[in-house]
């Protein structure tokens, strides 16, 4: 088989295993979406705390996320070596794991919920953002539980139930947003703390569903003993941990510094960080398409490092990457060229479209940048590194990108583009980073 056919044959594999994960991400993300899209129907107030109270909910919740993506490289490499004891261990000690980190990270919050008085906040926004917080926070748990359950799945190239159910979980959310959110006949007006509730709801759902098509679907007969309690093996839930709290520092240290932005743009005032919530809210959206993608790495790549397959490896990570470009120069385009038409979908406040329009643009131009650091960072999960792509993120943003952003808002007196500048130049220093870490690691197999 040639070159060109090879690649072909791998995009086209690739793209069939991916598209339900860019999906079912893209679900994922569209909660936040229609929360923030009802809620600015609202007014700016609510909207503006929902970024507040996202900025630190999305750290943590991603975080967790990250923590999950051990499950996925560990089973697609014991796919690709016909290891299914290990498989079983995988699910078993995942379960654990995941259940106890996200019990803690919701017990981290309600404990330190007040300190959002305390980051010099509009005092209004704030009083708004904490009972949502701690609503949206409680969703965590049944979200880790999904993703077990999730990336349990796609370790085993099974990725569309995943997607089936977020879309039918979207479709719950938004549903209960407009029944909770703005009261609907024996339901009471609940504002932004209605768009909490139907988020933990339509999380359950979620979760309830994967677990129930894992434990009786006939693909996963032969694990059905992965899912229980106790017989746990240190050794491997080192492992997992391993892996996964690196990936989710990884998630850390970005979901942060977007978490940082926000606050700075409260320090500038209500309008830029409501524009900001717009605007990092449509950037997630094009994200999790990539996403999707990334996660397709992790399985492509973990199964040919299974089999130590090296030029399986580099075809699989070079054709997503490829395809990655394709479609976020898409989004690019759309970000652009949408630049006030997209804001006005969330909120009709003529300042805020004004001010998220210019954020637009830089978000465009930082699509390429964003899909590409995306994929890289799930090939190089398929080859188990971890660490140092997590180093190369924190770098990158905390010790270069925000510093940058606020000396370009505050010193430059740029305001809400200055920050976002500073974002773009994080973003594509990771991506550029993070491309030849894959390159040199792919190559020291050989």
């Amino acid at each position: 088989m040639s070159k060109t056919a090879l690649y072909k044959s791998e995009a086209r594999t690739s793209f069939l295993l991916a598209y339900p994960v860019m999906i079912s991400m893209l679900g994922q993300v569209m909660t936040g979406v229609a929360d923030s899209v009802m809620v600015g129907w609202t007014g700016a107030t609510p909207l503006a705390a929902s970024s507040l109270a996202n900025s630190f909910f999305g750290v943590l919740l991603f975080f967790g996320i990250g923590v999950t993506y051990a499950i996925t490289p560990l089973v697609a490499e014991a796919e690709g070596k016909n290891d299914p004891e290990s498989i079983k261990n995988v699910l078993r000690h995942g379960l654990i794991i995941n259940l106890v980190v996200s019990i803690l990270l919701v017990l981290l919050v309600f404990a330190g919920q007040n300190l959002l008085y305390h980051i010099d906040q509009p005092e209004e926004v704030v009083t708004l953002a904490i009972p949502y917080l701690l609503i949206v926070t409680s969703s965590i748990i049944p979200t880790l539980i999904f993703q077990t359950f999730r990336q349990f799945a796609e370790g085993l190239q099974q990725t569309r139930m995943a997607m089936v159910v977020m879309i039918v979980s979207n479709l719950v959310n938004i549903g209960l947003n407009y029944v909770l959110i703005y009261g609907i006949g024996i339901f009471p007006e609940m504002g932004l703390n209605g768009a909490g509730w139907a988020t933990f709801i339509s999380r359950v759902v979620m979760a309830v569903w994967m677990g129930l098509y894992v434990f009786y679907g006939k693909r996963f007969s032969a694990y059905r003993a992965g899912i229980a309690f106790g017989n746990y093996s240190k050794s491997l839930i080192n492992r997992m941990l391993h892996i996964g709290l690196p990936a989710g520092a990884q998630f850390i240290f970005e979901a942060a510094a977007f978490g940082f932005s926000a606050i700075m743009m409260g320090w500038i005032g209500t309008v830029p960080l409501a524009a900001h919530q717009i605007a990092i809210n449509l950037a997630t959206v094009s994200y999790m398409t990539t996403s999707g993608l990334g996660a397709a790495a992790t399985i492509r790549v973990g199964i040919f490092f299974g089999k130590r397959e090296v030029s399986g490896v580099r075809v699989a990570g070079f054709t997503l990457m490829g395809l990655a470009t394709l479609i976020m120069a898409a989004w690019g385009v759309l970000f652009i060229f949408g630049r006030e038409f997209l804001p006005s979908l969330y909120i009709d406040d003529m300042d805020v479209i004004a001010t998220a329009a210019p954020l637009m643009i830089i978000a465009g131009f930082f699509q390429l940048s964003d899909g590409m650091q995306v994929v890289c960072a799930g090939a190089l999960r398929g080859l188990q590194d971890v660490k140092v792509p997590s180093l190369l993120i924190f770098v990158a943003y905390w010790i270069i990108a925000l510093p940058i952003g606020y000396t370009l808002a505050f010193t430059f007196k740029l305001g809400a583009e200055g920050v976002w500048y500073g974002l773009l130049i994080g973003l594509t220093l990771t991506a550029s980073a993070m491309v030849w870490r894959f390159h040199v690691l792919s190559r020291k197999m050989i």
